[in-house]
């Protein structure tokens, strides 16, 4: 369980912070970038959620509070690298069935959609563009996590892996989604349009 009592600690001033075995690092690690970028897309969730509040979108708004729940997960799983050591409790770790239900979810969206003929500008539907906001901001925290399992010593989980990769496609396709179903469907890259 946690318990904030107090929000400042002072214990980072001096640029370091704890990971969820009691490990100080710098904040400046990666895996605290990678962790942190998988909060920043929360935070980019929590603004395409305020879109997507009208009854025709309602069923993606569960989906995408459910997703909110889940990066913590993700963050939780990043912040007790597995290391072989003994811990007090059982880390949190992203489960199969997690990014299971976003490939089942993204099949789901994208049954009505049409095939795409050209690549597709984050643009349309309000929901639409902040989706794609937050598919690249996903993308950035799965290259920073992938760049962290790369690392001597720094394990990832596999599932947090997979999870964030497929959460990204999953952010791709309810932008579209959401353009065909409360927008004018996409909007089409020309390549050249305007030289």
């Amino acid at each position: 369980m946690v318990v904030l009592n107090r929000i400042y600690t002072r214990t980072g001033d001096k640029g370091e912070t704890a990971l969820g075995s009691g490990e100080r690092v710098s904040k400046a690690s990666l895996r605290i970038a990678a962790y942190g970028t998988v909060d920043e897309t929360n935070a980019c969730v929590g603004v395409a959620r305020l879109s997507t509040t009208r009854d025709d979108l309602m069923k993606l708004d569960l989906m995408l509070m459910r997703i909110q729940n889940e990066l913590f997960d993700l963050g939780a799983d990043l912040c007790v690298p597995d290391r072989g050591e003994k811990l007090d409790y059982e880390p949190l770790r992203i489960l199969p069935k997690q990014y299971e239900r976003l490939e089942k979810e993204i099949d789901e969206l994208n049954a009505d959609l049409s095939p795409l003929r050209s690549f597709v500008l984050p643009a349309g539907h309000a929901a639409a563009a902040q989706l794609h906001m937050c598919r690249t901001v996903c993308r950035r925290a799965e290259r920073l996590i992938v760049e962290l399992a790369a690392q001597d010593n720094e394990p990832v989980s596999e599932g947090a892996i997979a999870y964030i990769n497929r959460l990204s496609d999953f952010f791709f396709v309810a932008s579209r989604w959401v353009n065909a179903k409360a927008g004018n469907g996409d909007v089409l890259w020309v390549p050249g349009k305007t030289r």
